[in-house]
């Protein structure tokens, strides 16, 4: 008996702090987005040293392609903007995983272009905070969207 006592306490008091990670992790997706088009300091935070990133186009790397990627478009008009919709986060203690479908809008053109993307994120929570570890994006058919 003592030790379902003990075991509904631990359930009691994990459920908050999964809620506050949730929580934390729907912040982190959000703050990223509204900077992802050429805040590199918001890639600094979210992405971990180790990343391994595939891209919707077949190509994998890692958190330094993507910094220097930024640092050559320092200076340039930001003409993207994302969001995300049908965000799905599921956490297992340290790990997350963040499934959501990207809204990507481009401005560049006298009309702006939309693509959909499926993104899924792995994540870690190192020190009190969470990383981006691993991330994969499919582009959804414009049929599809």
């Amino acid at each position: 008996m003592r030790a379902l006592a003990i075991s509904f306490l631990i359930i009691l008091f994990a459920a908050p702090a999964h809620a506050g990670d949730r929580e934390q992790l729907q912040q982190l997706l959000e703050e990223f987005l509204a900077g992802a088009a050429g805040d590199a300091a918001v890639h600094q935070r979210f992405w971990a040293d180790d990343l391994i990133y595939t891209s919707s186009s077949g190509k994998r790397f890692g958190k330094a392609v993507i910094m220097q990627g930024l640092a050559e478009a320092k200076g340039q008009p930001v003409t993207a903007s994302y969001s995300a919709e049908e965000v799905d986060i599921r956490l297992f203690g340290e790990t997350a995983v963040v499934a959501f479908k990207l809204v990507g809008e481009d401005r560049s053109a006298a009309e702006a272009v939309t693509s959909r993307y499926f993104n899924t994120g792995t994540f870690v929570k190192r020190d009190g905070n969470w990383r981006a570890v691993a991330w994969q994006a499919t582009k959804i058919p414009a049929a599809e969207q």
